[in-house]
């Protein structure tokens, strides 16, 4: 029984990645979570955007270079030998567009669901999140699409299990 819900999961994930991928239009997958985080964590150097995206620096590089050709970021000033990237107005309203898409389409799949089923999957979204929550690094990776003015705080199961984390190995260290 619990293999055919494991399959089920895996159907639901497939679903899910089809139905995201869709909203992100003329865009990569990998160009979307760089708008999304530049718009969540502000201004951020390639090597940065790279770990979070959970891809390469050279692939960062070369994806962020596409979004500065469009006119969605910018090269902010120097700080010694990294030049932060930030997003433009357009940018900001293609991230915008893009957040919005991602959640009506989401939200679709869900409508077939009473307000109580909802809540009780929130629930066990809850538990399964902050399960495979592992380290900060994990959480930056696994959050780079969330809307963080939704999913912030106590409400973020990842980033709650993260900090949770990082306060045991301070009090083992300390």
């Amino acid at each position: 029984m619990h293999m055919l819900t494991a399959n089920k999961l895996g159907a639901l994930g497939v679903l899910i990645g089809d139905l995201t991928r869709d909203t992100v239009g003329e865009l990569s997958p990998t160009a979307a979570a760089i708008l999304l985080t530049l718009h969540h964590h502000g201004d951020a150097t390639a090597t940065t955007l790279a770990a979070i995206a959970g891809i390469s620096q050279p692939t960062a590089v070369r994806v962020c270079g596409g979004l500065i050709d469009r006119g969605l970021v910018v090269h902010g000033e120097r700080v010694g030998k990294a030049a932060p990237l930030r997003l433009t107005e357009a940018g900001t309203a293609r991230t915008l567009a893009l957040q919005s898409a991602r959640l009506a389409a989401l939200d679709r799949l869900l409508a077939p669901l009473k307000d109580a089923e909802r809540d009780q999957l929130a629930r066990l979204l809850d538990g399964m999140l902050a399960g495979a929550t592992a380290s900060r690094r994990f959480a930056r990776t696994t959050c780079r699409l969330c809307d963080h003015a939704l999913c912030d705080g106590p409400a973020c199961p990842v980033g709650t299990r993260a900090a949770a984390i990082e306060r045991a190995e301070r009090n083992r260290e300390g």
